[in-house]
């Protein structure tokens, strides 16, 4: 590199091809602004091609009779939860055992007393609940991360007394 100064300009030039760096400088520049160019010119036709593809596509009514017309989106105003996609899939695909502790455990807290009532023996009942209740424990001393645990311990005199009760009925 060679420093020339002309009219109070400083300008670098490369001494192996005899050319200012500027020049070259200003080449790149001029290839990435082509480059640019070019690419929004091809998202221009590819948004133009869909456009025209779906105004089309509602002209031949493929868009109508679609299941939900007129339905607002469902869950679309639901507060915000960075677990929604496992809870859905576990929801549409009906899949039970899976899934962090705290959803597993919050689905079987809810189904807990139609299970228990499927138990003909009081010890059975206390086993089931005192598992319960373990498990509860220390799905809430784990650090692994996840949703929080809130479901809550079952008092396990109160539920066999529930149970017995709604046996005898």
């Amino acid at each position: 590199m060679t420093i020339v100064i002309v009219d109070d300009q400083i300008l670098l030039y490369d001494t192996r091809h005899s050319q200012p760096v500027i020049d070259k400088i200003a080449a790149m520049e001029e290839d990435q602004e082509s480059e640019v160019a070019a690419a929004r010119l091809s998202m221009d036709r590819r948004a133009k091609y869909v456009e025209v593809s779906i105004q089309q596509a509602m002209r031949a009514g493929d868009f109508d009779d679609l299941p939900g017309a007129g339905k607002l989106l469902p869950r679309l105003s639901d507060v915000h939860d960075p677990d929604w996609w496992i809870r859905r899939k576990i929801q549409r695909e009906n899949i039970t055992g899976l899934g962090p502790p705290a959803l597993t455990l919050r689905t079987e807290d809810a189904g807990l007393d139609a299970r228990l009532d499927a138990i003909s023996s009081e010890r059975e009942v206390r086993e089931t609940l005192e598992d319960f209740n373990r498990r509860v424990i220390e799905a809430r001393r784990q650090l692994l991360g996840g949703p929080p645990v809130i479901t809550a311990v079952r008092d396990v005199e109160t539920e066999v007394e529930r149970w017995r009760q709604r046996r005898a009925r």
